[in-house]
């Protein structure tokens, strides 16, 4: 039997394994199910604990972190109830394969999944959160501690990469144990792809003319192959969170421009397309209708990905790095390439460039203003869903690198400052740069006083219209313009920044947002740039959403 002065708690052990495998940030709401963990948290003082205002907010910070730091976000709730206000932004970090550790709690062993009524118990709450999780493991007693917390751990770091949901009773978080001599660490999967295939699909790519690469997301980790193939004639294009794989501003790049009608008249020309780590989102592919050149190639981690949302001719299981890397050496060097090739994709981004900044009304400055910063300045992007974003954001204001950019992939309203604050966090060196709206804003807004306490560099960039401007404009176009429910009551930004100790100061101008912003980034601790959108006028074109189909469309 072993000693028992030689016994730690197993909330002790969780938080000892954590900091012995890199982890130097954690985030979550202290609650009486999570206190065994974030007491040794605290006694070891090796991790630095930031409380949220909410679990939501907290899994976004977690989320938001794991995006910059290219490592794992780690997020620690309570039961219950508290584990589902996390559940909605999960589903976020679900949608962006975010490499982030959920740990969690539930009710003592004999009453767990029981119905028994305890205090924060649901018992149904292991169905719930795997409904939410790239994987589910619970830790039915001290001595499961070690080997199940390394599996959620390689789980969530291996591609296809995703939020893992870690559940300890609190019984078992206060139980004993011995730490085993040698730590377990996490087992990492790498998905070799198949010699074979990479062969057969570079003789396609040596008689094509004018190849196109779609990245996706799970690209983010295959920049120097990425660019390699571009160095070799390969045009390239984007989704929303696959920008910066290659740099936004080459000239062979249609950036995240990916279904205009510039872009969709290119693919009608193009005679190859491989697309890398994407998920093909409706909103960026018209429904799944969009047409994409063929032969058409996937390549993806995750097997069960292939031909789930357009027919593929050749599908390739593997890393993206891995893939593209085996497929630059079998190319060995230039391809060829339409001479044409590149200025064809410059002059379509140039006139879809073009046509939105036409769209964009006085809101072209700010636009402009921020193309002039983010990237030159190397600033993490944060955005929420705003028509700003929808509109400028998400493609024409460029990002230096491929995890410097952070957005709501799944869609979700509300996630942009707490998201900023993990952000900020993990990419310290710089201000980050957080574009939202005051409808989000009231969502999380607790979490601009976690950005307070913890002292994170941002510019919270406010765009107010008073309005769920958005949905406002869907009920202009499709409602007879009967604005119900689309314009809740806001408050005084000013005012609430005060209260809240952040800097604020408003832009009732465009000329004057260039200079405001250059004071928020030489500010010291979060600030707010507050534009107000009613003062300034309407966009050239109203948004009302992305396109749900278009001309050129399969059907």
């Amino acid at each position: 039997m072993a000693n028992t002065s030689d016994q730690i708690t197993v909330g002790a052990a969780l938080a000892h394994w954590l900091a012995e495998n890199g982890v130097t940030h954690a985030f979550g709401v202290i609650s009486i199910h999570n206190m065994p963990i974030l007491d040794a948290i605290a006694t070891q003082q090796r991790i630095r604990f930031v409380g949220a205002r909410g679990e939501a907010g907290a899994m976004n910070m977690a989320d938001a972190y794991a995006r910059l730091s290219r490592g794992l976000g780690i997020v620690i709730t309570s039961t219950g109830t508290a584990a589902g206000n996390a559940a909605g932004a999960q589903v976020e970090a679900l949608s962006a394969c975010s490499r982030v550790l959920h740990i969690t709690s539930t009710v003592d062993t004999d009453l767990m999944d029981r119905d028994r009524a305890a205090i924060h118990d649901v018992p149904r709450q292991a169905d719930m959160l795997k409904a939410i999780s790239k994987a589910f493991f619970r830790v039915n007693a001290p001595r499961e501690l070690h080997g199940k917390l390394a599996s959620a751990v390689g789980a969530a770091l291996s591609a296809p990469q995703g939020p893992v949901t870690l559940e300890i009773p609190i019984d078992v978080q206060r139980a004993l144990l011995t730490p085993p001599q040698l730590l377990p660490g996490p087992n990492i999967r790498v998905n070799v792809p198949d010699p074979a295939i990479l062969d057969h699909v570079a003789r396609l790519v040596r008689a094509a003319k004018r190849p196109m690469l779609l990245l996706g997301g799970g690209a983010r980790g295959a920049t120097v192959s990425a660019q390699a193939l571009v160095a070799s004639g390969f045009g390239v294009v984007t989704s929303t969170n696959g920008r910066a794989v290659v740099p936004e501003g080459h000239k062979q790049s249609l950036g995240a421009f990916n279904m205009t009608p510039q872009t969709r008249a290119l693919y009608a020309t193009s005679d190859l397309m491989i697309m890398v780590g994407t998920r093909l989102r409706g909103n960026e592919t018209l429904n799944n209708k969009l047409c994409l050149p063929r032969p058409l190639v996937q390549i993806d981690a995750d097997g069960a990905q292939a031909g789930r949302n357009h027919e593929v001719d050749v599908f390739i299981e593997g890393d993206a790095a891995l893939a593209l890397q085996g497929l630059a050496d079998r190319l060995g060097g230039p391809l060829d390439v339409d001479p044409d090739f590149a200025y064809d994709i410059a002059v379509a981004r140039a006139s879809a460039e073009g046509d939105l900044r036409a769209k964009l009304g006085p809101y072209q400055t700010i636009a402009d203003d921020l193309l002039g910063v983010v990237a030159p300045g190397g600033h993490a992007f944060v955005r929420d869903v705003t028509i700003s974003n929808s509109t400028f954001g998400n493609r024409y204001v460029h990002i230096a690198e491929p995890h410097l950019g952070v957005h709501a992939v799944g869609g979700g309203i509300g996630q942009g400052i707490a998201m900023a604050v993990g952000a900020a966090l993990a990419n310290p060196s710089t201000k980050t740069i957080a574009l939202i709206g005051d409808g989000g804003t009231m969502l999380n807004l607790g979490e601009w006083m976690s950005a307070v306490e913890e002292r994170a560099e941002i510019v919270f960039i406010l765009m107010n219209d008073q309005a769920y401007g958005v949905i406002r404009n869907i009920q202009d176009a499709q409602y007879g313009a009967r604005h119900v429910y689309s314009a809740p009551k806001m408050p005084d930004f000013a005012g609430l920044a005060r209260s809240f100790g952040l800097g604020h100061q408003r832009v009732t101008e465009v000329r004057a947002f260039r200079v405001a912003l250059a004071a928020a980034l030489g500010a010291s601790g979060p600030q707010v740039l507050e534009v107000d959108m009613n003062a300034i006028g309407p966009f050239a074109e109203a948004f009302g959403g992305p396109p749900a189909g278009a001309a050129g469309a399969r059907p």
